[in-house]
């Protein structure tokens, strides 16, 4: 209940604060791309239960081959857009999706059904277990690290298997005091994003993963590395 009161309020407040930005962001779309100011995709929720998530659009709609994730320098992305994702300006419709309680400000972020059903097994079926979110440590690790792949196969075998155990951990420590923490924590990382920030320590999250699997503090420097 208090984690719900909290997505309420945060989301009304910064539905209200944020309206000039947005509508400056359907403006922009409209005037630099043709197609839809708002991008409707299906993604699954809380315990594999789908919904309609929405973003801005930030690619081309004849955007040719279909990929599971965006990489350096993707030629899909239209130069509006690459600022509306760098802003993470993007993703702020997604506070309709919170509103509408299939998302929470804080919680791991909503894949495609077919991209869930293939890595989303074993172990990793408690990400099921809460409602997908705005921002999460794993978002953020992967808005800091995941997009200097160039290849879906590398962000894919080296990349995505880091991400999905951070995923995990929030799952299964969440709290609203944690919630609390990753929202000023993605506030700061967007605004060093933005003044072109490029070298982020991995998220201790990820080095907590690894100290769970085999108890070696010697190895925290290893994953406090940046990219």
């Amino acid at each position: 209940m208090i984690k719900r009161i909290y997505d309420i309020v945060f989301a009304v407040l910064f539905f209200i604060v944020s309206s000039p930005i947005m509508i400056f962001a359907a403006l922009g779309i409209a005037i630099t791309s043709k197609g839809p100011i708002i991008y409707k995709a299906k993604r699954v929720g809380k315990n594999g239960i789908p919904f309609i998530l929405y973003k801005f659009r930030t690619m081309k709609v004849d955007s040719g081959e279909v990929r599971v994730t965006t990489l350096k320098n993707d030629e899909r992305i239209y130069p509006f857009g690459s600022l509306l994702r760098k802003s993470k300006v993007d993703e702020l419709p997604q506070l309709i999706n919170i509103l509408l309680n299939q998302m929470s400000v804080v919680g791991p972020r909503p894949e495609d059904m077919s991209i869930a059903e293939e890595i989303y097994v074993g172990k990793y079926k408690g990400i099921y277990n809460v409602k997908p979110g705005l921002t999460s440590p794993a978002s953020l690790f992967d808005y800091t690290h995941g997009e200097h792949y160039q290849s879906e196969d590398d962000y894919i075998t080296e990349f995505l298997p880091k991400k999905l155990d951070v995923e995990l951990y929030y799952a299964e420590h969440n709290n609203i005091w944690y919630d609390i923490k990753i929202t000023f924590k993605t506030a700061i990382i967007i605004i060093q994003m933005v003044f072109g920030k490029k070298d982020f320590k991995y998220p201790k999250e990820y080095y907590l993963v690894q100290h769970l699997k085999t108890g070696d503090n010697d190895e925290k420097s290893n994953y406090y590395t940046t990219i």
